[in-house]
């Protein structure tokens, strides 16, 4: 496989919003390979952004029964992907969007693997907040395998970071609620043990997995700890509210 070819593949769909057929449907790719993709579309788009963060996909059964996988997956947050709360967004820059509901990690320290436990997790960790992720994919009609959505950056195109709050104990962390609201109605709940029973354990397991890549995790980075709840597509005029009890809540409306 030419992973230069299919970095510049990916890079292209998302800019011309016209998705392509998944890598898997008619070539050999490991997920090493996948890896390398998507390292060479953040290489290149980092010369117009900045890197502000990073997401664990995939960490919960509930995804991964979406997705016919039974392992996590990282990708990479750009300057250009973080809205605000309250905002109001385009859908028209994305191909076929969902959103997902998630924990994120402040950091205060650097982490960088192997063998980060979720002890340093906390240790390194400054606050959490709440999160809205937009996931997206540029393979068409969201038919992937595991190898696919990696190289394509984990599906990530944008996050809605909330107000931080003080880092709670171990045991609250997997312990917090959610209520979805799209439209003014509920249409989901969970609870974040959901994200492999705690979601510091995703943040652990992300920085074990980067260091395969000789990459670390920064001090001022936020870390998306994967969906606590399914995936939900929206449409033009669609607005969602999440609560996340005292943890805070979140709004965001999309237009055309």
């Amino acid at each position: 496989m030419d992973i230069q070819q299919a970095a510049s593949a990916l890079l292209t769909a998302e800019r011309s919003k016209q998705p392509i057929e998944p890598f898997t449907s008619s070539t050999d790719i490991s997920v090493d390979d996948a890896y390398h993709i998507q390292l060479l579309q953040i290489k290149e788009k980092l010369k117009e952004a900045e890197l502000v963060g990073m997401k664990v996909g995939l960490t919960s059964e509930v995804m991964q029964k979406m997705f016919n996988v039974d392992t996590p997956d990282f990708g990479h947050i750009l300057s250009t992907m973080v809205y605000e709360n309250n905002s109001t967004i385009s859908k028209s820059q994305f191909i076929q969007p969902k959103v997902e509901f998630e924990i994120a990690f402040l950091l205060k320290e650097d982490l960088k693997g192997p063998n980060v436990t979720v002890e340093q997790v906390l240790q390194a960790t400054k606050a959490i907040a709440p999160a809205i992720e937009i996931i997206d994919s540029r393979i068409m009609d969201w038919k992937f395998k595991f190898e696919d959505t990696v190289a394509d950056n984990g599906s990530s195109a944008g996050a809605i970071i909330g107000t931080p709050s003080d880092l709670p104990s171990f045991e609250e962390l997997a312990n917090i609620p959610i209520v979805v609201k799209k439209n003014g109605e509920v249409v989901d709940q969970g609870v974040s043990s959901a994200v492999m029973g705690n979601p510091a354990k995703a943040i652990a397991w992300l920085a074990n997995m980067l260091s395969e890549y000789d990459i670390s995790l920064k001090a001022g980075q936020f870390i998306l700890a994967g969906a606590i709840t399914a995936a939900v597509f929206f449409e033009v005029n669609d607005e969602f509210e999440i609560d996340f009890g005292k943890y805070g809540q979140l709004k965001v409306r999309f237009t055309d």
